[in-house]
């Protein structure tokens, strides 16, 4: 067979690739042949077509010659061969030092680039927030951050992970959006690196803030950081306040021995499993934890009152128009909703809700209260209740205790998951320590399948509580989600053939999936990590708002509930707020808002108003409810 024949293009090619596989010197030989062949031709048609350029050959040749020459900055001098050859010489090394020199200065340009690019430079800044780790509550930690400083004048906010510079600036423009006046830098390297921590400046930091990842050895993670800061800050005479956040119990103590003593250490699983228990509960209540821990709307402030000072608490309650008042802080300790004859003393603090930190001002309230409108009877009773657990993950466990603490006798939690031997354990360990008041049942079964919820008579449950499973190594983080959303959407089918609304309680990872929830507006969906990253947030802004945190997520302390509203004012009357706080604080509460059912389905409140004016009427109904704080 004969052979084929290459094209002589082809082998062309071939020949000048091979040429230029011999390095610089060929590579610059080509260059120079092709600016010959480019700028002689050129030359000679620019003299030849000069009319004022002798018409002797050695005259046109020579003046080729100089055009060439200046053209390639060679010089062109004309003359004996010797002045030639040196014009070149001469030339060739100033070319030679002046290509170099840009060659130099390009390469440091670019190695600088590259480093800003790669964010290894040092912020000088001082006061700035750190936020080490990445996580999905980086864009929630961020964006509070940034409505904190809105009214500073110059902020910054350092984020360092161990990803790409420009990534994470691109994902932060993205979720974060505008950010006014704040500043957003992003320095890429191990947080576990305590030669990799100063390019944020901790030491001149105003606050330090560790965020745990989404995989298994989060905690160890935030431990490791946390020792790598404290590495980093040796010697220094002052350190900012850290906050940090684990999700095993396990590792917090590790955690605050390695914050330090001045750091603040929150544990994500333990408050997600109160709040998810307390929205059960609730309904509405979610909606209530967002509107408080979120800078958007009202938030808690610590101020001083000298007026008040020798006072009854219970005084308190109605002598700030547009602010609510919940307690007090007394030598660091939280006092919510203290007994109402309690003296307000020289050095506490009160514990207000408020718009902002300076719209507290004094007036007495008292006149607005209409007392032939105040509800006289018994609060109403608490029940056994029936809660039905759709998934099983990390945080069941504790829900399940959570529910246990305050279970009336005959109270019943059904779980409902898949078949393993994990899962079987843990519910069987949980029900070993559920008490005599609530017993748990496990139910084997696929809960993105409509036949296993058809099985159930889930409008037999008081609450319904969808948990997705834990995220998996090497999985997307949203994969969890996934099966979550498969569940409501079949909770949603069940609910338009029956043509009823199932009180749900969701848990999320992504807050990105909110919006694509089939369920009910105003519905409680807890985001479990959107919920701690606004909890670090404010306890970055005020440091003593941690122990009022504590008290009021714990598991037997004052919180945040939600009453009938007939326990406070007569049904069908219009009516102050003033008077919904006074009858409160007959029955040992503070109230700080309410719930209209009318407009429960209205975004973007849906019908919770949290601080209003005290002067605010409202037309109460027997479904509308008044949020408190106070204990069960």
């Amino acid at each position: 067979m004969a052979q084929r024949r290459t094209p002589f293009g082809d082998r062309v090619r071939y020949w000048f690739d091979s040429t230029l596989a011999r390095g610089a010197a060929a590579l610059v030989g080509w260059m120079a042949l092709l600016c010959l062949a480019v700028v002689v031709p050129a030359s000679v048609v620019l003299v030849w077509t000069d009319p004022d350029v002798s018409a002797s050959l050695t005259d046109r040749l020579a003046e080729v010659w100089h055009l060439t020459g200046e053209t390639l900055r060679l010089g062109g001098v004309t003359g004996t061969p010797l002045r030639v050859v040196m014009s070149v010489l001469l030339a060739l090394v100033t070319l030679l030092y002046v290509s170099t020199l840009v060659g130099l200065i390009t390469t440091a340009l670019t190695e600088r680039l590259t480093a800003l690019r790669r964010g290894r430079s040092t912020v000088l800044e001082h006061g700035h927030a750190v936020v080490l780790g990445w996580s999905e509550q980086v864009f929630t930690v961020v964006s509070e951050l940034v409505a904190a400083n809105a009214n500073q004048r110059r902020a910054a906010v350092a984020v360092l992970a161990d990803r790409d510079k420009t990534l994470m600036e691109e994902a932060l423009s993205t979720k974060v959006g505008a950010t006014g006046r704040t500043r957003l830098i992003c320095r890429s390297g191990p947080t576990t690196d305590p030669a990799v921590l100063p390019l944020t400046s901790p030491a001149t930091a105003g606050v330090v803030l560790v965020l745990p990842h989404d995989q298994p050895d989060a905690d160890a993670e935030v431990v490791k950081t946390l020792l790598a800061l404290r590495a980093a800050l040796a010697g220094e005479r002052s350190r900012p306040p850290v906050v940090a956040a684990v999700r095993d119990d396990r590792y917090r103590l590790a955690a605050r021995l390695a914050a330090g003593p001045g750091g603040i250490v929150l544990e994500s699983d333990t408050v997600t499993a109160r709040l998810i228990v307390q929205a059960a509960r609730r309904p509405g209540l979610s909606l209530v934890h967002q509107e408080l821990l979120d800078f958007a709307g009202d938030e808690f402030y610590l101020i001083t009152e000298p007026a008040l000072i020798g006072r009854p608490f219970g005084d308190a309650l109605l002598s700030y128009p547009t602010s609510s008042v919940v307690g007090m802080v007394r030598g660091g300790t939280p006092l919510l909703n203290p007994p109402s004859a309690t003296p307000i003393a020289p050095d506490d603090l009160l514990v207000v809700i408020s718009r902002d930190d300076d719209t507290a001002w004094l007036d007495d309230c008292a006149e607005l209260v209409e007392e032939a409108a105040m509800a006289s009877g018994p609060p109403t009773p608490a029940r056994a209740e029936r809660v039905l657990l759709l998934g099983w993950n990390r945080r069941a466990p504790l829900i399940v205790d959570q529910l246990r603490r305050r279970a009336r006798p005959g109270s019943a939690v059904d779980v409902v998951a898949d078949q393993g031997e994990a899962t079987t354990r843990q519910v069987n360990e949980a029900d070993a320590d559920s008490g005599t008041g609530l017993s748990l049942t496990l139910h084997h079964g696929d809960v993105t399948r409509p036949e296993t919820l058809r099985r159930l008579d889930v409008y037999s449950y008081d609450s319904v509580i969808v948990l997705g499973r834990d995220p998996v190594p090497g999985q997307p983080p949203e994969d969890p989600d996934n099966r979550t959303l498969v569940t409501l959407l079949l909770l949603r089918q069940l609910e338009e053939a029956a043509g009823r609304e199932l009180p749900v309680v969701t848990e999320l990872i992504d807050d990105r999936n909110r919006p694509l929830a089939p369920i009910a507006p105003g519905a409680d969906v807890i985001i479990s990590g959107k919920l701690i990253g606004l909890l670090m947030a404010q306890i970055s802004q005020n440091r003593h708002l941690a122990a009022v945190f504590a008290e009021l997520f714990s598991a037997d302390g004052t919180g945040v509930r939600m009453r009938p509203a007939t326990d406070y004012v007569l049904p069908g009357r219009e009516t102050s707020f003033a008077t919904v706080v006074a009858a409160a604080r007959h029955r040992g509460e503070c109230a700080i808002g309410y719930r209209s059912h009318a407009d429960s389905s209205t975004s973007p409140g849906h019908g919770v108003r949290i601080n209003p004016p005290k002067d605010e009427r409202h037309h109460w109904t027997a479904e509308d409810e008044v949020v408190v704080i106070g204990k069960d």
